[in-house]
């Protein structure tokens, strides 16, 4: 607003002065400055105050004090003298009257015909008519912006454009709205002064007389203001009256811009008040203006960045004005920019004498304190132009190159201005237009990659510019453009649309001037390795250079070793673990196994040795116990056994590429794999799930592919008992000075037995209550004297702690545990030949488990020991010949092909051969397995001798205990009072409880692969029910075999009553149905003999399964209709006894109370030759109806 030049405006002291009704502070105004505040000052000394205290007393005589020497008090006392009650109805009628003329400046109740202008009736008039004159004046315009529908418009009022009366009619102005405010809300009125000359002039004298409604007023204007401001006359005022009235009270101006900020209106204010800021103490590091653009522009409130972007880009359209505000912030932001620019620049390479020959060179960087600034100022204006569209003029392009390519200090806040210098440089490259300019950026570029190592060390930071710039480069060389724009956005912090056509001239530096691949691959050898790198570490690091160079094969195409690089970076590593790990590790075996080209089959990197592995593994293989020597990390022992067991798959996944390029890498030995403590490595892992990621779940799937007999169920659930919550308490309230024994000490216990018994309970108890990887350095001691505890009179409760704490042991170190089980259980003729088995010896031949001491047969703690490593070494047979198949198949086919070519009428071996032996083999295996653990179940001679049976056997060789527990069963079974007493003693023996622990392993081994129980079968064996059920559904299905099928109902019906399983209620359901099928195929001669002996299975179904009652009934039903058409002309009383199915199926419970209550129901019972004389269709249903009976008593019974 330009109209108000040479108007005094209301001051910030004023107004503060007037907020706390400061006497002292108003006293000090200066008679034009208290002249403004008149309106207010005397209404405050007229009326009666509402504060009765002394203090106000006293200042009121103060005020009044002030007042009395000024002349213009009187016309405002006059003014205050009128009735405003009459005054205010006849501006309410007055309003009436226009609304109901349509808004037509006709007749007036307040005013009467003007015989002269506004300004000398003004003029003129006494107080009364001055108040009527400015009210009709006022409620004129305020009815017009009423009617405007928000359209701007300026009313020539000659009542409030003369120079002369401005005073008088603001202090009229001011008493009517004091006395008015339901007619002249204070917002309304404030929104009609916007719309008159000097109307900024008024507003701010009305809200300083009435200094409680800043914030009222300030709100109602920014609400009906506009969207962008700039664009109109109407936006303009506004503006700049809200500027005015904040700089008449600046402690709110930050509140104004908030309310801005909320309601995305008028976007120039925000930026007016942000330039009139002045803190109290300046934040020398950034300025309120670029904090509050940038918090705009980056902020997360979508709707308010696109507000302030609109903004932008309109402002650019219009000419270029001083007095615009755009124009204002840019011109704001240049001058900040241009104050941190280092006072001098050199345009060539600093020698290489270090930073000193810089200086004497003249050069003068970045200066520290202004580093930060620098940084916010480049995010800002990457913002500008990226995200609100910002046209850089010259001037600007020029300066803001100057700063991207400055050398700040060697500091944290240096790197990430570095960082995002360059990103800048790649996100608007249009900045460099010149020659000149590009040969300065190349000058740069070349000194960031001199100096990125001494940054690196100074600042003290792991993540430098360094390896964003080797990973810019990389994928420059790779043509992956949409990589590097997703690299400067996150650097950056914003999404940034960048065409990745632009990036054409950086990409022709870099890789033709800067970075040659050659010149990438040998630098990025050369990056030292992230120290303790982990997730924590945010920013691109080296690793992430070095996967985008294995993946682009750079390293095998130059020729350049990476392994010692990646070796070093997995042994520098903790948790959490960094994320780029796995994929790391997963593109370094890719690089391993498969050339860079089909040409150069040998352009590969080199695995990692086996004795940098062993030194990984060195002290982790003695368990928790030696944790305090452990020289490296869980995190580094666990990224080395994902990489081997990965090598190790994908190895054998690429067999038949690699035979037909004749290449075979070498595979690691099964020595090397003994020594890696797997299980107990896994264990670890599976506490620190939350910190490794995916390496927990990537290592459960290899083992569960290539270590089988590592991932038992039963292991898994013995872990529970193990590791769970209760022997945690256990072990928590064991007392620190509990005495430990040393392996020496159990050994001496172990030699001494019987004698020993109490002192060896008491140390086996303690050694519960260790964790199991506290356990492992009396792995050897427990298991070199198990030998022992097969003699007899050894304790039951030795056998079984001495199995409870195998099973812990074998949550850590499985493998080796079982090799020295094995060895020690071996029979004493072989301990002493010293025979000693390996574990390839026993996954090549599992069966050596079984050829124990024959004590081991009916000792069932150590049995079911011997049983868990069968079934383990049975599983890692499978797995490894099946890797050995894998290994050895393309290999020896390539070389049969190659030895049989010119040689005639030699065919080869099919591939399918060497599949069937190897399932021939394992079929072989697992049944021999079978057979011998049959065998083992079934009595000796001496103990049939002794009066067992093959089902039982008292135990009579376990010590003074056990004999005189049979001797009490026998002396009460002479007595008569166990009658049952040997089926009792039975469950006490030996062999009774070996025959359960084979029994449940031989129904596993059925379960899991069904064709060795049809193997074993084949071989005279016993199946479990699961197979069988099976058999029996290949039976039923068996077409035109009647009497299969038969057989197999048959047998079905004696299964459910005995394994009532959800399998079997399926496959009853299905018997079913196939015998309502059948009835209506088979002919009526073999109808008779399939039925006849099927019906009374139906008896046993309706037992097993209470549900499948409907279907058998209504399978009865058809069966008694079909049979009794067959017979109608033959039996007269047919019809009845269909009468009487019916009947039993709707209503079976009058049956029920018409046998008496009895829960046996009978019919009258035919003679046989009644029965055999009869039709056979005759005895067909007779035998439906019986089985109908048999139905109903069983149910009864059963209730």
């Amino acid at each position: 607003m330009a109209d108000n030049v040479g108007l005094q405006f209301v001051s910030s002291y004023a107004f503060g002065a007037m907020q706390k009704v400061d006497v002292v502070r108003l006293a000090a105004l200066s008679d034009p400055e208290l002249r403004l505040l008149l309106p207010c000052l005397v209404r405050m000394a007229l009326c009666a105050p509402a504060d009765q205290s002394e203090s106000w007393a006293q200042d009121k005589k103060l005020i009044l004090r002030l007042l009395s020497g000024v002349e213009a008090v009187n016309s405002i006392v006059a003014l205050l003298s009128v009735d405003f009650h009459a005054l205010e109805q006849d501006a309410r009628k007055e309003q009436q009257l226009r609304h109901k003329a349509g808004g037509s400046n006709g007749e007036s109740i307040l005013v009467s015909q003007l015989q002269h202008g506004l300004t000398l009736e003004f003029e003129h008039s006494d107080p009364l008519r001055r108040l009527r004159l400015t009210l009709s004046e006022l409620l004129a315009i305020m009815n017009k912006v009423a009617d405007s529908n928000g359209e701007f418009f300026l009313k020539s009022s000659e009542l409030f454009e003369s120079p002369v009366y401005l005073e008088e009619v603001a202090d009229v102005l001011c008493i009517l709205q004091a006395e008015l405010p339901s007619l002249l809300p204070i917002v309304d009125v404030a929104e009609a002064l916007l719309h008159v000359r000097n109307g900024d002039w008024f507003l701010c004298l009305l809200v300083a007389n009435v200094p409680d409604s800043f914030n009222e007023v300030c709100r109602g204007l920014i609400k009906n203001g506009e969207r962008q401001d700039e664009e109109s006359v109407g936006g303009r005022r506004r503006t700049e009256a809200l500027r005015q009235l904040c700089q008449m009270n600046p402690s709110q101006a930050l509140n104004i811009r908030a309310m801005v900020v909320e309601e995305c209106h008028l976007p120039g204010l925000g930026v007016a008040l942000t330039l009139d800021y002045k803190p109290d103490a300046p934040d020398e590091a950034v300025s309120p203006l670029v904090s509050y653009v940038s918090g705009l522009l980056l902020g997360t409130n979508s709707k308010v960045r696109t507000w302030f972007s609109m903004f932008i880009r309109n402002g650019q359209q219009r000419k270029r004005e001083s007095s615009s505000v755009l124009w204002q912030m840019r011109r704001q932001l240049l001058l900040e920019l241009v104050a941190i620019l280092p006072r001098s620049r050199s345009t060539h390479l600093p020698n290489n004498g270090g930073m000193e020959d810089e200086a004497a060179s003249g050069y003068s960087g970045l200066k520290e304190e202004h580093v930060v600034k620098a940084s916010a100022l480049l995010r800002l204006y990457c913002a500008l132009v990226g995200i609100a569209g910002l046209r850089p003029t010259d001037e600007e392009a020029e300066q803001l190159l100057q700063l991207m390519t400055s050398r700040p200090p060697a500091t944290p806040a240096g790197v990430r201005f570095v960082s995002l210098s360059f990103c800048k440089l790649l996100a608007f490259p249009t900045l460099v237009s010149t020659p000149e300019q590009e040969q300065l950026m190349v000058i740069w570029l070349s000194w960031m990659i001199k100096e990125e190592e001494y940054f690196e060390s100074a600042a003290g930071v792991s993540a430098s510019f360094g390896e964003m710039l080797l990973l810019v480069a990389m994928y420059f060389h790779s043509n992956q453009l949409s990589s590097i724009i997703e690299l400067v956005c996150s650097t950056l912090g914003m999404k940034i649309a960048i065409k990745p056509s632009s990036l054409s001239k950086m990409k022709t530096i870099f890789t033709q001037e800067i970075f040659t691949e050659q010149v990438v691959t040998a630098h990025a050898v050369r990056v030292a390795v992230t120290n303790n790198l982990s997730a924590n570490i945010t920013g691109f690091l080296p690793i992430h250079c070095i996967y985008q160079l294995l993946r682009s094969r750079a390293f095998t195409k130059h020729k350049v070793s990476i392994k010692d690089w990646i070796y070093r970076q997995l042994c520098e590593t903790t948790t959490p673990i960094h994320t780029q790990l796995i994929p790391l590790i997963d593109a370094y075996i890719n690089s391993i196994l498969t050339p860079a080209s089909k040409a150069n089959p040998e352009a590969t990197n080199q695995p990692i040795t086996e004795q940098e592995i062993l030194r990984v593994f060195q002290s982790s293989a003695q368990g928790e116990g030696s944790r305090g020597r452990q020289r490296f990390s869980i995190t580094t022992q666990l990224l080395i056994l994902y990489y081997i067991l990965s090598y190790e798959e994908n190895l054998l996944a690429s067999t038949k590429q690699l035979a037909l390029m004749q290449k075979k890498p070498k595979s690691y030995s099964a020595a090397l794999m003994d020594q890696i403590p797997i299980k107990y490595l896994v264990t670890q892992a599976q506490g620190l799930q939350q910190e490794l990621g995916g390496l927990h779940s990537a290592l459960l799937r290899l083992l569960a592919t290539n270590y089988p007999h590592l991932c038992l169920v039963e292991d898994w659930v013995c872990e529970e008992e193990v590791t769970g919550t209760l022997p945690l308490l256990r072990r928590m309230m064991l007392p620190s000075n509990t005495c430990r024994c040393s392996q020496s000490q159990l050994h001496q216990a172990f030699q001494k037995l019987p004698s020993s018994s109490p002192r060896l309970i008491r140390i086996l108890e303690h050694l519960t209550l260790l964790s199991p990887g506290d356990l492992i350095p009396y792995a050897e001691a427990l298991t070199a004297s198990m030998a022992l505890l097969l003699e007899p009179a050894v304790p039951r409760r030795i056998l079984q702690t001495l199995n409870k704490l195998w099973m812990g042991l074998n949550t850590v170190m499985p493998r080796r545990l079982w090799v020295m089980t094995v060895n020690a259980l071996q029979p004493p003729a072989k301990l002493l030949r010293q025979q000693r088995y390996t574990q390839n010896d026993l996954m090549v031949d599992p069966l050596i488990v079984l050829r124990c001491d024959q004590r081991v047969f009916r000792c069932p703690p150590v049995m079911d020991i011997v049983l868990h490593m069968l079934n383990g070494y049975l599983l890692a047979s499978k797995a490894h010949l099946q890797s050995h198949l894998k290994e050895t198949a393309d290999f020896d086919r390539q070389s049969q092909t190659i030895s049989n070519l010119g040689v005639p009428g030699q065919p080869d071996t099919p591939e399918v051969t060497r599949e069937e032996l190897k399932n021939a083999l394992l079929a072989a295996q697992d049944s021999a397995a079978v057979q011998i653990l049959l065998e083992i179940c079934l009595p000796t001679s001496e103990e049939q001798q002794l009066g067992a049976s093959s089902q039982s056997l008292l135990r009579t060789n376990r010590g003074p205990a056990q004999g005189k527990r049979s001797q009490e069963i026998q002396r009460l079974q002479s007595r008569g009072v166990l009658e049952d007493a040997e089926p009792e003693g039975g469950l006490l023996s030996d062999l009774r409880e070996v025959q359960c622990l084979i029994c449940c392993l031989l129904h596993q081994m059925f379960i899991a692969d069904p064709n060795i129980a049809k193997l074993v079968h084949f071989q005279g064996g016993h199946i479990g029910p699961y197979c069988q059920f099976d058999s029996v559904l290949g039976a039923l299905t068996h077409p035109f075999v009647v009497c299969l099928q038969i057989f197999a109902i048959q047998l079905l019906s004696y299964l459910c009553t005995q394994y009532a399983l959800p399998k079997s209620l399926s496959v009853a359901r299905l018997a079913i149905s196939i015998m309502g099928t059948l009835l209506t195929v088979l002919t009526r001669a073999k109808r008779f003999c399939f039925f006849m002996p099927t019906l009374p299975c139906l008896v046993a179904f309706c037992q097993a399964f209470p549900p499948l009652y409907d279907d058998v009934a209504a399978l009865l039903v058809q069966v008694g209709q079909v049979f009794a058409s067959d017979v109608a002309t033959k039996v007269r009383d047919i019809d009845p006894f269909i009468a009487r199915l019916q009947n039993l199926k709707e209503n079976p419970q009058e049956w029920s109370l018409s046998a008496g209550g009895s829960s046996k129901l009978t019919l009258p019972l035919k003679t046989a030759e009644e029965l055999g004389g009869a039709d056979p269709d005759v005895q067909l249903c007779y035998c439906i109806e019986a089985t109908f009976m048999d139905i109903i008593s069983s149910t009864l019974h059963r209730l």
